[in-house]
């Protein structure tokens, strides 16, 4: 049997389309999926440690922008709402953690101001919130 010598290519055409169907399947199902880690309504700008850890217990979170307004979870307060707050929370659970996110930019005053009502109305535990360093 003889085999030809000379073969000829055929080229054919390449149709993307289901291509593009798959790629946009995945990015549905990977943006459907991820979860994406938010703070939500306070924007802070927190600063960097070499040393942060992770807290596991009841904590209460208070946040302070670089304004210097005061917030318990997005809920804006003054110093003294603050201190009923904090008293109320002491009352049902005396174990809490205090969390305290202040802006890079904070004024100190305000942040030992927070601390200070915190340790007055019983919480032992504060934490100054971090980000970590990369």
């Amino acid at each position: 049997m003889r085999f030809p010598r000379h073969y000829s290519i055929i080229k054919g055409d390449l149709n993307i389309a289901p291509l593009i169907d798959v790629v946009f399947l995945q990015l549905i199902y990977f943006m459907l999926t991820s979860s994406f880690i938010m703070q939500p309504g306070i924007k802070i700008n927190l600063p960097q440690a070499t040393t942060s850890e992770t807290i596991t217990e009841k904590e209460v979170l208070v946040s302070i922008t670089k304004e210097g307004a005061i917030f318990y979870r997005d809920t804006p307060l003054t110093m003294e709402q603050l201190e009923k707050t904090l008293q109320n929370l002491v009352a049902v659970n005396p174990d809490r953690v205090l969390i305290i996110k202040g802006d890079r930019k904070a004024e100190h005053g305000v942040v030992v101001g927070v601390m200070d009502i915190a340790r007055r109305t019983g919480i032992s535990k504060i934490v100054i919130g971090t980000i970590p360093e990369f």
